[in-house]
Protein backbone atom coordinates (compact mmCIF):
# COMPACT_ATOMS: atom_id res chain seq x y z
CA UNK A 1 0.00 0.00 0.00
CA UNK A 2 1.48 3.27 -0.60
CA UNK A 3 1.13 5.59 2.29
CA UNK A 4 2.03 9.01 3.56
CA UNK A 5 3.11 10.07 6.99
CA UNK A 6 2.98 13.85 7.79
CA UNK A 7 5.37 14.03 10.68
CA UNK A 8 9.11 12.37 11.21
CA UNK A 9 8.97 12.63 15.38
CA UNK A 10 9.28 9.42 17.65
CA UNK A 11 5.43 8.06 16.27
CA UNK A 12 6.30 9.14 12.84
CA UNK A 13 9.81 7.19 12.73
CA UNK A 14 8.42 4.24 14.58
CA UNK A 15 5.36 4.33 11.89
CA UNK A 16 8.06 4.48 8.92
CA UNK A 17 9.92 1.68 10.36
CA UNK A 18 7.10 -1.03 10.70
CA UNK A 19 5.45 -0.10 7.67
CA UNK A 20 8.18 -0.10 5.36
CA UNK A 21 9.14 -2.96 7.38
CA UNK A 22 5.94 -4.25 6.56
CA UNK A 23 6.14 -3.93 2.37
CA UNK A 24 4.09 -0.53 2.34
CA UNK A 25 5.81 2.15 0.48
CA UNK A 26 6.00 5.51 2.33
CA UNK A 27 6.18 9.15 1.56
CA UNK A 28 7.19 10.98 4.64
CA UNK A 29 7.07 14.95 5.04
CA UNK A 30 7.72 16.62 7.89
CA UNK A 31 8.08 21.00 8.58
CA UNK A 32 11.63 20.37 9.24
CA UNK A 33 12.14 18.04 6.05
CA UNK A 34 16.14 17.63 7.51
CA UNK A 35 14.56 15.05 10.18
CA UNK A 36 12.45 13.70 7.38
CA UNK A 37 15.00 13.08 5.46
CA UNK A 38 16.93 11.06 7.74
CA UNK A 39 13.97 9.21 8.94
CA UNK A 40 14.06 8.25 4.80
CA UNK A 41 17.28 7.48 4.50
CA UNK A 42 17.16 4.64 7.81
CA UNK A 43 14.45 2.99 6.02
CA UNK A 44 14.65 1.69 3.02
CA UNK A 45 11.00 1.36 1.23
CA UNK A 46 10.36 5.35 2.32
CA UNK A 47 11.09 8.22 0.49
CA UNK A 48 11.02 12.23 1.79
CA UNK A 49 9.28 14.68 0.18
CA UNK A 50 7.93 18.26 0.89
CA UNK A 51 4.85 18.54 1.49
CA UNK A 52 3.38 19.35 -1.86
CA UNK A 53 4.18 16.62 -3.23
CA UNK A 54 4.19 14.45 -0.51
CA UNK A 55 0.60 13.18 -1.18
CA UNK A 56 1.51 10.87 -4.51
CA UNK A 57 -1.04 7.80 -4.96
CA UNK A 58 -0.99 7.40 -1.06
CA UNK A 59 -4.42 6.01 -0.68
CA UNK A 60 -3.83 6.59 3.51
CA UNK A 61 -2.20 9.35 4.93
CA UNK A 62 -1.35 9.25 8.73
CA UNK A 63 -1.11 12.26 10.74
CA UNK A 64 1.67 11.74 13.47
CA UNK A 65 1.79 15.41 14.70
CA UNK A 66 0.65 16.81 17.73
CA UNK A 67 -3.13 17.51 17.71
CA UNK A 68 -2.64 21.59 17.58
CA UNK A 69 -0.62 20.99 14.66
CA UNK A 70 -2.75 18.31 12.55
CA UNK A 71 -5.31 20.36 10.93
CA UNK A 72 -2.12 22.66 9.16
CA UNK A 73 -0.08 19.92 8.31
CA UNK A 74 -2.76 18.10 6.62
CA UNK A 75 -4.25 20.73 4.61
CA UNK A 76 -0.37 21.44 3.83
CA UNK A 77 -0.99 18.49 1.50
CA UNK A 78 -3.38 19.51 -0.61
CA UNK A 79 -6.49 17.70 -1.49
CA UNK A 80 -7.28 14.34 0.58
CA UNK A 81 -10.48 13.70 -1.04
CA UNK A 82 -11.16 10.28 -0.71
CA UNK A 83 -8.12 9.62 1.42
CA UNK A 84 -7.96 7.81 4.60
CA UNK A 85 -6.22 10.26 7.17
CA UNK A 86 -5.52 7.99 10.43
CA UNK A 87 -5.17 10.56 13.67
CA UNK A 88 -2.92 9.25 15.98
CA UNK A 89 -2.81 12.55 18.74
CA UNK A 90 -4.12 12.64 22.24
CA UNK A 91 -5.30 16.18 22.50
CA UNK A 92 -2.79 16.31 25.98
CA UNK A 93 -2.01 19.76 27.86
CA UNK A 94 1.48 21.36 28.18
CA UNK A 95 2.85 19.04 31.26
CA UNK A 96 1.05 15.85 29.13
CA UNK A 97 -0.61 15.25 32.14
CA UNK A 98 -4.64 16.28 30.94
CA UNK A 99 -6.89 16.22 28.01
CA UNK A 100 -7.16 20.19 26.26
CA UNK A 101 -10.78 19.09 24.51
CA UNK A 102 -12.88 16.18 25.44
CA UNK A 103 -16.70 14.91 26.87
CA UNK A 104 -18.44 16.63 23.60
CA UNK A 105 -15.68 16.41 21.06
CA UNK A 106 -12.00 14.88 20.58
CA UNK A 107 -9.06 15.80 18.64
CA UNK A 108 -10.47 13.01 15.69
CA UNK A 109 -13.62 14.82 15.50
CA UNK A 110 -12.22 18.17 15.00
CA UNK A 111 -9.83 16.96 12.65
CA UNK A 112 -12.83 14.81 10.35
CA UNK A 113 -15.15 18.66 10.51
CA UNK A 114 -11.85 20.61 9.41
CA UNK A 115 -11.32 17.99 6.40
CA UNK A 116 -15.21 16.56 5.38
CA UNK A 117 -13.64 15.29 2.24
CA UNK A 118 -11.48 13.04 3.89
CA UNK A 119 -12.25 9.67 5.87
CA UNK A 120 -11.09 10.37 9.16
CA UNK A 121 -9.53 7.23 11.63
CA UNK A 122 -8.44 7.11 15.28
CA UNK A 123 -5.89 5.12 15.21
CA UNK A 124 -2.70 4.08 17.28
CA UNK A 125 -3.18 6.58 19.83
CA UNK A 126 -2.76 4.54 23.09
CA UNK A 127 0.72 2.95 21.57
CA UNK A 128 4.16 4.64 22.87
CA UNK A 129 6.70 5.38 20.10
CA UNK A 130 9.07 3.11 21.56
CA UNK A 131 6.90 0.25 22.11
CA UNK A 132 5.45 0.78 18.51
CA UNK A 133 9.11 0.94 16.93
CA UNK A 134 10.22 -2.34 19.00
CA UNK A 135 7.49 -4.33 17.12
CA UNK A 136 4.15 -5.79 17.77
CA UNK A 137 4.99 -7.77 21.02
CA UNK A 138 5.43 -6.39 24.45
CA UNK A 139 8.00 -7.50 27.00
CA UNK A 140 6.00 -10.46 28.00
CA UNK A 141 5.08 -11.62 24.86
CA UNK A 142 1.35 -10.29 24.36
CA UNK A 143 0.24 -8.47 21.12
CA UNK A 144 -0.02 -4.98 21.34
CA UNK A 145 -3.82 -3.75 20.20
CA UNK A 146 -4.21 -0.90 18.34
CA UNK A 147 -7.79 0.56 19.24
CA UNK A 148 -9.97 1.67 15.73
CA UNK A 149 -12.67 4.11 15.64
CA UNK A 150 -14.36 5.68 12.62
CA UNK A 151 -17.45 6.54 10.71
CA UNK A 152 -16.35 4.85 7.12
CA UNK A 153 -16.68 1.03 7.48
CA UNK A 154 -14.29 1.26 4.31
CA UNK A 155 -11.68 3.56 5.91
CA UNK A 156 -11.41 1.01 8.94
CA UNK A 157 -10.98 -2.06 7.17
CA UNK A 158 -8.15 -0.30 5.24
CA UNK A 159 -6.28 0.81 8.54
CA UNK A 160 -6.95 -2.57 9.91
CA UNK A 161 -5.12 -4.16 7.48
CA UNK A 162 -2.36 -1.52 7.55
CA UNK A 163 -2.19 -2.45 11.30
CA UNK A 164 -2.37 -6.39 10.79
CA UNK A 165 0.47 -6.03 8.24
CA UNK A 166 2.39 -5.06 10.73
CA UNK A 167 1.75 -7.98 13.18
CA UNK A 168 -0.43 -6.07 15.78
CA UNK A 169 -3.95 -6.84 16.71
CA UNK A 170 -7.17 -4.95 15.67
CA UNK A 171 -9.89 -3.77 18.07
CA UNK A 172 -12.75 -2.41 16.43
CA UNK A 173 -13.74 0.52 18.95
CA UNK A 174 -16.97 1.61 17.08
CA UNK A 175 -17.78 5.20 15.55
CA UNK A 176 -15.28 8.22 15.52
CA UNK A 177 -17.27 9.39 17.94
CA UNK A 178 -15.50 6.73 20.35
CA UNK A 179 -12.51 8.87 20.22
CA UNK A 180 -13.82 10.50 23.36
CA UNK A 181 -13.29 7.65 25.34
CA UNK A 182 -9.88 6.35 23.11
CA UNK A 183 -8.34 9.99 23.74
CA UNK A 184 -8.71 9.64 27.59
CA UNK A 185 -7.48 5.86 27.96
CA UNK A 186 -4.19 7.37 25.58
CA UNK A 187 -3.64 10.30 28.54
CA UNK A 188 -4.21 7.40 31.46
CA UNK A 189 -1.35 5.39 29.40
CA UNK A 190 0.45 8.69 29.37
CA UNK A 191 -0.36 9.11 32.96
CA UNK A 192 0.89 5.25 33.77
CA UNK A 193 3.89 5.14 31.32
CA UNK A 194 5.46 8.42 32.66
CA UNK A 195 3.73 10.26 35.25
CA UNK A 196 3.53 6.21 37.57
CA UNK A 197 6.91 5.24 36.41
CA UNK A 198 5.49 2.01 34.45
CA UNK A 199 7.76 2.86 31.44
CA UNK A 200 6.69 2.48 27.63
CA UNK A 201 6.66 -0.87 27.43
CA UNK A 202 3.18 -1.05 28.31
CA UNK A 203 -0.35 -0.99 26.33
CA UNK A 204 -4.00 -0.83 27.71
CA UNK A 205 -5.83 -4.10 26.23
CA UNK A 206 -9.29 -6.14 27.58
CA UNK A 207 -8.67 -9.89 28.14
CA UNK A 208 -10.26 -11.67 25.45
CA UNK A 209 -9.78 -9.30 22.82
CA UNK A 210 -6.48 -8.89 21.82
Amino acid sequence: MNITIVGAGNMGSALVKQLTGAGHTVRVTARDMAKARNVAAANPGAIAAVPAEALGNSSVVIAATFYDDAVAALKSLGSLEGRVVVDISNPVTADFMALAIGHDTSAAEEIARALPEAEVVKAFNTVFAPALANGPRLGNGSTIPVYIAGDSDRAKRTVSDLVRSMGFATVDAGALRNARYLEPLGGLNIFFGYGAGHGTDIAPAWLGLA
